[in-house]
């Protein structure tokens, strides 16, 4: 079975780091395309960042470019979301979701993923 679980959400002050981590079981993830998604309370699910399966050029939507950093450690099988600078915008359940079907990063089409995690909660707040 094909499983992705994150974890590493929290509550964390503005201007605080988060990591959350995506980790994989029943299939090996740099094979996959890994996209990170959130969706806040009452908004649309939208993409964060993007790695594509051979982890270059990685892709941010631009209300996080700069503060976000995705990563891969294929002996963990896990892939990484690095949250510096957080603001209270950045509020919302986080997603981790793979596809094989799609080798580089081009948009965030949610359909084009067929691995979802359950996500795990950021909170932004003082």
């Amino acid at each position: 079975q094909l499983q992705l679980v994150e974890s590493g959400g929290g509550l964390v002050q503005p201007g605080g780091s988060l990591r959350l981590s995506c980790a994989a079981s029943g299939f090996t993830l740099d094979l996959y395309r890994i996209g990170w998604f959130r969706q806040a309370p009452g908004k649309e699910r939208e993409g964060v960042s993007c790695i594509s399966k051979i982890a270059d050029s990685p892709d941010y939507t631009d209300s996080v470019k700069g503060r976000f950093t995705i990563s891969r450690d294929n002996a963990k099988n896990t892939v990484y979301l690095q949250m510096n600078s957080l603001k209270p915008e950045d509020t919302a359940v986080y997603y981790c979701a793979a596809t094989n079907a799609y080798y580089y990063c081009s948009g965030y089409d949610p359909y084009e993923y067929d691995v979802w995690g359950q996500g795990t909660q950021v909170t932004v707040s003082s």
